[in-house]
């Protein structure tokens, strides 16, 4: 049933209860049984074991369990106890990333516990016809609710009474204004959230007014509990760069056991070498295949872009979001907190009789002080204003005339001590208006305020038609306009006041106009997120004209966009709405469900999606959205606890400083994932050329061993640490279906591998015949494979020439590089050397080897001069 849609008495008709006497204690046990209690379920949590085996699904994953297994099995038939470094490394990086699964899977429980944490603990009853504080727990449909300013809405309910009442519901609607309610209304039945003004729901609060009100639902029947099932329903989805390494780690197994399985099968053939040595063999070549070291670098990489991201206010919860961020094409942003401050400041006020509007500032005219100080007299609103700044108290639009007020010198305390309010006519729903009667200057004046169109009708001098007009001007500006008009009455008729007698016969007196104002900084943001080609998108619970005059304020609505309303989007299909979603920029008073549909719409179109928001209604859009970023300061737990970042400033312009900073770590991830594959492509093909050619390992499995976790570990990682690139937001997103090695970067990958294989295979060659010893081709061919990688780590870093950015600007890999090199020497030039397999060769035979390690600095060189590089 549609409470909303019923009149009070149908409503306590239809939950079989009583206005005046409440539920027997008969009924709510009844219903307890039947609805159960007032909380929100949660779905059966994961054991944290079960989370840790989850984690082993991951093909790379198994790829490497396998790797160690047969490592192990190596190291058992050798006897030799350096060869359990290679599984014990692989074990110990597979652990650690199951680790960093389980902590990330616990958001979405997160958000459960947040939204439970908002419920209301207690609430004010009447059973059996005595009033009663319970644990709002014991809630039932039916109850008979009592709710005051300061009280949180225990459960959804229909009022029955009310006078004066506003409900706080920023957090579930996004409106920045009290929601004014009136028990006497009923609205439409297909009416949004936000204009049920006859029902209160769990989890927000009154801020004004009292009210009885009969529950009509709870747990997780209520507004709230539906967004709780929202997010339950919602799954977390892999972030594009997951995906992609899953890829990767199944190609990558193919080909390693392909390759595997051809040397396994060539040497048993050839007879040249015993099944045990072959095996080895074939090992090495798996090794070499798998960048063992890839997620473990790759996790690296996103904690750095983590920590930077961190110094900028942006705090990452889910890390391998990072990246995503950096792809965002779509960037859908609540408005209330997001791109306005929340708070409503007096923009602008008009005297009666004056020219025209003036500005509120710190040195206005004395009229418009005069304007100031009548409207605060007649506000209930404070604001109390220390070092730590401004604690607002009580309806924002007062508190705004409070503020503006202070910025003249004039403090609202004093004010009432100086002029003492002798009587008042509270604000209500109905007639729209507020009136106190204050002594002033030995006189009782009458003032009021309130909507423009309802005071005007009570006046009876000043220029009505000028401030009607500039009253309509204010409106579509999104400025809420409020009215002053003032009387003097005789003493004798403060006794009992009543609206018919005092709130009649004024004088107009002026106008002023509020806004919640959008961030001074949002337009900047707003502007450099075009020129990247990202397109934001504003979608807020607040009414549609509002929304669109902020929009086009701040860029986001241009010439020929749309704005439309929740109610609008309901009446289309999936399939209207795809063929309109990329001509609306604003969607307002729309519900949970409604931003869901939105960032579904804009995904289906392969976009990727960042949403922005405060309040316990986006928290749903947030964990749908490819990644969520959520308010540090007005934000929710809700929302927090759904989004994978925070903003911790609160500041738009942050989300820009995020996205550049995620296009740098994707390129860096990119860079590293290049010259891990191109690197090992090339150790893949020296081990499989050689064995078809000759017959013969050029490497052996400690070397390449010793290759991997020295050469590539520590320059992959410092490659990862490189500065974003100063040109990185004047390229557009890239495409959300677009393969990590799209646009050529696998062919250049490819490539590099050939080159590094065909370098190592004339080493291993000209070693083995120059010395004579297999010994001898093999540590040149070490020695130019290993170094030269190092080489290829400073190539790596962009697709400028490595002269133009400095070779040595990037710190971090210098004494990366330097300590590879010096890990190289120590098993090349000590007696080590033995425990390798390696020997001392002629200098001549360095020469050609130095010669190698460098060719690689002349073939990139080469090809970024003639554009070819891809990073």
């Amino acid at each position: 049933m549609l409470y909303h849609n019923t009149s009070s008495q149908e409503t306590i008709d239809a939950l079989h209860s009583n206005a005046l006497s409440g539920l027997t204690d008969a009924q709510v046990t009844e219903r307890l049984e039947k609805y159960g209690p007032n909380k929100l379920k949660e779905k059966r949590k994961k054991t944290t074991f079960e989370r840790f085996l989850a984690q082993f699904k991951d093909v790379m994953i198994l790829i490497l369990l396998v790797a160690a297994a047969i490592s192990f099995v190596i190291a058992i038939i050798e006897k030799d106890p350096s060869e359990f470094i290679e599984p014990a490394l692989i074990l110990l990086i597979v652990i650690l990333n199951a680790i960093m699964g389980v902590v990330q899977e616990s958001r979405a429980e997160k958000a459960i516990d947040a939204l439970k944490s908002m419920s209301a603990p207690h609430a004010r009853v009447i059973r059996d016809g005595t009033e009663k504080k319970i644990d709002a727990a014991d809630l039932v449909p039916g109850d008979i609710i009592f709710l005051e300013a300061g009280d949180f809405v225990p459960a959804d309910a229909r009022l029955l009474t009310s006078a004066g009442l506003k409900s706080e519901e920023s957090a579930l609607t996004g409106e920045s204004v009290p929601s004014e309610k009136n028990a006497d209304e009923v609205v439409a039945d297909n009416a949004p959230i936000g204009d049920r003004t006859n029902m209160v729901f769990s989890g927000c609060s009154i801020t004004y007014g009292t009210a009885s009100a009969v529950v009509t639902a709870t747990g997780m029947d209520t507004e709230m509990g539906k967004i709780a099932n929202l997010l339950d329903a919602e799954e977390d989805g892999d972030t594009p760069l997951q995906q992609k390494l899953a890829d990767l780690g199944k190609y990558l197994g193919m080909v390693a056991i392909a390759a595997c399985a051809i040397i396994f099968i060539v040497g048993m053939v050839s007879g040249t070498m015993k099944p045990i040595e072959i095996f080895m063999v074939a090992v090495s070549l798996a090794v070499s295949a798998i960048p063992e070291g890839l997620p473990a670098i790759v996790t690296i990489v996103l904690s750095i872009g983590v920590t930077r991201l961190a110094k900028q206010n942006a705090v990452i919860r889910r890390l391998p979001a990072v990246e995503t961020l950096g792809g965002a094409s779509i960037i859908c942003s609540d408005k209330t907190g997001t791109l306005t401050q929340n708070r409503m400041t007096l923009m602008k006020a008009y005297v009666d009789g004056e020219a025209d509007l003036e500005d509120i500032s710190e040195n206005n005219t004395e009229k418009v002080r005069e304007i100031l100080k009548l409207a605060t007299l007649c506000c209930d609103g404070s604001v109390v204003f220390s070092a730590e700044g401004e604690q607002h108290m009580g309806d924002p639009t007062e508190t705004s005339i409070v503020v503006a007020a202070h910025k003249n010198g004039m403090e609202k305390d004093d004010l009432n001590n100086r002029f003492k309010r002798v009587a008042s006519l509270p604000f209500d729903s109905d007639r729209k208006l507020m009136t106190t009667i204050n002594e002033i200057d030995g006189k009782y004046i009458v003032i009021t305020k309130g909507a423009f169109d309802c005071l005007a009708e009570k006046c009876i001098t000043g220029d009505l038609e000028k401030a009607k007009k500039l009253t309509e001007d204010m409106s579509s500006q999104a400025l809420r306009v409020l009215a002053v008009a003032t009387k003097e009455i005789p003493a004798g008729a403060i006794v009992s006041p009543s609206p018919k007698d005092i709130e009649s016969g004024l004088t107009f007196r002026g106008l002023v106009g509020m806004i919640d104002p959008p961030r001074p900084e949002v337009r900047d943001a707003v502007a450099v997120c075009r020129k990247a080609g990202i397109r934001p998108v504003m979608i807020t619970g607040d009414h549609v004209v509002t929304a669109s005059a902020i929009a086009k304020d701040l860029g986001i609505m241009r010439d020929g966009d749309m704005a439309i309303t929740g109610t609008q989007l309901d009446a289309w299909t999936d399939r209207e709405f795809d063929e309109k979603v990329e001509g609306i920029s604003v969607y307002a008073r729309v519900s949970p469900e409604n931003k869901i549909r939105i960032v579904k719409a804009w995904q289906r179109r392969d976009q990727i999606v960042s949403m922005t928001g405060d309040g316990v209604n986006d928290a749903p859009a947030l964990k749908a959205a490819d990644i969520g970023c959520a308010m540090g300061i007005t934000g929710t737990d809700v929302a927090k606890g759904s989004a994978d970042m925070t903003l911790m400033d609160d500041n738009f312009t942050t989300i820009v400083s995020a996205v550049r900073e995620g296009r740098g770590i994707y390129a860096n991830i990119k860079k590293v994932v290049g010259f891990l594959l191109g690197t090992n492509i090339g150790e893949v093909l020296v081990v499989f050329l050689a064995m078809i050619l000759w017959k013969q390992a050029p490497l052996l499995s400690m070397q390449l061993l010793w290759i991997n976790l020295v050469t590539d570990s520590l320059p992959a990682i410092a490659l990862g640490m490189e500065p974003v690139e100063k040109d990185v937001m004047d390229k557009a997103p890239r495409p959300k279906m677009e393969g990590l090695f799209a646009n050529g970067f696998g062919v250049q990958i490819v490539l590099q591998g050939i080159m590094f294989g065909g370098l190592s295979l004339a080493a291993f060659f000209i070693g083995w015949k120059s010395t004579g010893e297999i010994a001898g081709g093999q540590t040149l061919a070490f020695m130019t494979l290993s170094m030269s990688q190092v080489v290829q780590a400073f190539n790596m870093r962009s697709m400028h020439s490595l002269f133009k950015i400095g070779p040595f600007s990037n710190t971090k890999l210098d004494g990366a590089a330097l300590i590879s090199t010096l890990m190289v020497a120590l098993v090349m030039f000590t007696p080590l050397n033995a425990l390798f397999g390696l020997i001392y060769l002629p200098a001549d035979l360095y020469l050609i080897g130095l010669a190698f390690i460098f060719t690689p600095v002349v073939v990139m060189e080469i090809v970024k001069a003639l554009g070819l590089m891809k990073v």
